[in-house]
């Protein structure tokens, strides 16, 4: 889906850190570093000291880094896309592989459960890929994509960007659905769903998942599929990040050609009601083959505001004008950029270069229809702030993603209209307060017209109540998961499933 091109073509949202390249095997120390022991802290908020041993230990076991707050690259690693999220681990462990996984795993267990984050691409929108005082797991130095074009397989390893796989495997043009911006981590995108520009023709990440490896928090190996360790494979595909480190994906591809037609139509922001209009009729009728987001967004400084259609169209290239003349219909725009082109290039277009320039605040929630009312209310109490830049879009259901049962997966919203999300973002070091408030007022608004919420899009202030009511039906098979694989809540920073035992 096409949040993250919303975000930056048209109200110029946070940017994502640079990918860092691969360093030499071990930390660089400082000449005159000596072990001595750190204070942490625990998941459940303990305060623990880890000893100089232990981490002279840790870091002899790991093939890859272990650093601490005076390394080099420890700041580099620490931050992610959102610099409000501006945490201090007590250590960041940067495994090269597996192995290193467990060590790392191990480690935060057997040190009174260490508080663990996760990072691949840096992407969480509520924050939890980094944390204070525990450990975060940076799996930026744990990528390779393998593709397989006589079997159609491509295998995955768990730090790996989707750019990377878009990359290897367009080029027997062959593609499995995998997000919008090409430096998003597999991880995070897969573990919770995984939409994308080819999602309403092929489905979810997660439908076209073939197998996992997982390493559990007793720090074992699993190899995971719908014939070994059932339960788990149905609890990674959409239960995030709660039940392990997956370190190795298998997906299945699918054949298309190279060329699809992208690009955005762009009109001015008087006529977001009647765009809104055309897309909530016209979304349930456009083949599978069509890709439709809209936007409505205000930039900062004052600037004329747009509403803003955003499509990819992957079927033949001579369907394409066919399938987009109804939303052709809304009027003459002010810029349009609709055109044949790479897929590995449309997959980039949303890719922010700006490495740090805003924050962003978000809400988000699925929608199961856009009936009148949710329009007047959008439209209505829309207003923007020389201050930031503000925004509200869609990314379209239905397709393939709509035809896999609600139980055949921990993702349980199949019957999702949209995804509708509200963004608000401003330059960093300014005070965001007023923004974020304004951003809370305008969504109680429309909150009432969703039904759950995509757990990539969980916002820092969900709370757990809303996590288990996201979850419906499939929740207290999670929580069974969950007591089974993480029965003392290791893996914590995510949509939390709390475990029972």
């Amino acid at each position: 889906m096409q949040r993250r091109t919303f975000l930056r073509s048209t109200v110029a949202a946070a940017a994502a850190l640079s990918v860092p390249g691969r360093t030499a095997r071990r930390s660089v120390f400082h000449a005159d570093w000596q072990p001595q022991e750190l204070s942490a802290v625990t998941g459940d908020g303990r305060p623990v000291t880890l000893t100089a041993k232990s981490i002279a230990d840790f870091r002899a076991a790991m093939r890859g880094r272990v650093l601490l707050a005076a390394d080099a690259g420890y700041d580099d690693a620490r931050r992610i896309l959102n610099p409000s999220f501006d945490k201090r681990p007590a250590l960041i462990a940067q495994p090269t592989g597996t192995a290193d996984v467990r060590t790392a795993v191990d480690f935060a267990r057997d040190n009174g459960g260490l508080l663990l984050a996760v990072k691949c691409g840096g992407h969480s929108a509520s924050g939890q890929s980094t944390c204070d005082r525990g450990m975060q797991i940076d799996l930026s130095h744990f990528r390779d994509v393998r593709v397989d074009p006589v079997a159609r397989r491509a295998r995955v390893t768990g730090g790996s960007l989707l750019g990377q796989l878009d990359h290897e495997a367009m080029a027997y043009e062959l593609v499995t659905p995998m997000g919008t911006v090409s430096h998003t981590g597999v991880g995070g995108l897969v573990t919770g769903g995984g939409f994308g520009r080819v999602a309403r023709r092929f489905g979810l990440s997660i439908d076209n998942l073939v197998s996992v490896d997982v390493v559990t928090a007793d720090g074992e190996f699993k190899r995971v599929s719908e014939s070994e360790n059932a339960d788990l494979f149905w609890g990674v595909r959409g239960g995030g990040g709660n039940f392990g480190i997956v370190t190795s994906f298998e997906f299945r591809l699918h054949p298309m050609q190279r060329r699809v037609v992208a690009g955005q139509l762009v009109f001015p922001i008087a006529m977001a009601r009647d765009g809104l209009r055309l897309f909530a009729e016209y979304a349930r009728q456009i083949p599978d083959e069509l890709d439709l987001s809209c936007a409505v967004s205000l930039p900062p400084g004052g600037r004329p505001g747009i509403f803003a259609f955003a499509v990819c169209y992957s079927g033949p290239e001579s369907g394409a004008e066919r399938a987009l003349a109804p939303i052709r219909r809304l009027g003459t725009p002010v810029a349009d950029t609709i055109a044949a082109m790479d897929y590995v290039a449309v997959q980039r277009s949303g890719d922010v270069t700006d490495p740090r320039a805003q924050a962003v605040y978000l809400k988000s929630g699925f929608i199961p229809s856009m009936p009148a009312d949710l329009v007047a209310a959008i439209v209505d109490r829309f207003e923007g702030n020389a201050g930031r830049s503000t925004a509200v879009f869609f990314q379209l259901g239905g397709g393939a993603i709509g035809r896999v049962a609600p139980d055949a997966t921990a993702f349980v919203q199949r019957d999702i209209f949209a995804n509708m999300l509200c963004s608000v973002a401003w330059p960093f070091g300014t005070d965001g307060s007023p923004h974020m408030q304004w951003a809370r007022q305008y969504w109680s608004g429309l909150e009432k017209f969703t039904s759950g919420f995509y757990v990539n899009d969980l916002e820092m202030d969900a709370t757990g109540a809303a996590v288990q009511a996201n979850y419906r039906q499939n929740h207290a098979r999670l929580v069974t998961i969950k007591n089974k694989y993480d029965p003392k809540n290791l893996f914590r920073l995510n949509a939390n499933v709390k475990p029972t035992v």
